[in-house]
């Protein structure tokens, strides 16, 4: 597990920017923390890691409960806040896309079902500062 501190947005942004240039395509990021830690900027970092051009279009899907971008792979973004039964969540149909595009979860504590992925937890510290705990 790699632990990280950032403290600011932008060191978040860079933080998954980087991880995200590394990605292959088939990855599965499963983001957790407080509502305002940070992750849909980790969202959008990881997105312009894989080169997504307009990264001021990735915002998170509360509504539409899926958006998908197109960098160097395709990117499929999800955020299963207002989910509220495991059934909602798995009629959403995005393991159909599993293994074929990067896959961003937010809440991902929401699914109750086995998942691997890389498990992101944001925790909210002091002002801007976050720790950011990476496991693969």
């Amino acid at each position: 597990m790699k632990v990280s501190v950032t403290h600011s947005e932008l060191e978040t942004f860079h933080l998954a920017e980087k991880l995200g240039r590394d990605f292959r395509g088939n990855e599965i990021v499963l983001l957790t923390g407080e509502l305002g830690a940070g992750k849909t900027v980790f969202a959008k970092g990881l997105a312009s890691g894989l080169g997504v051009k307009d990264i001021s279009q990735v915002c998170s899907p509360s509504y539409t409960l899926i958006n998908i971008y197109q960098g160097k792979y395709p990117l499929y973004h999800l955020d299963l806040y207002r989910l509220r039964e495991d059934a909602e969540i798995s009629d959403l149909g995005w393991e159909d896309f599993l293994g074929e595009a990067v896959v961003i979860v937010e809440w991902a504590e929401k699914i109750k079902f086995p998942m691997d992925g890389i498990r992101v937890t944001i925790e909210v510290g002091r002002a801007d500062e976050r720790t950011i705990s990476i496991r693969p």
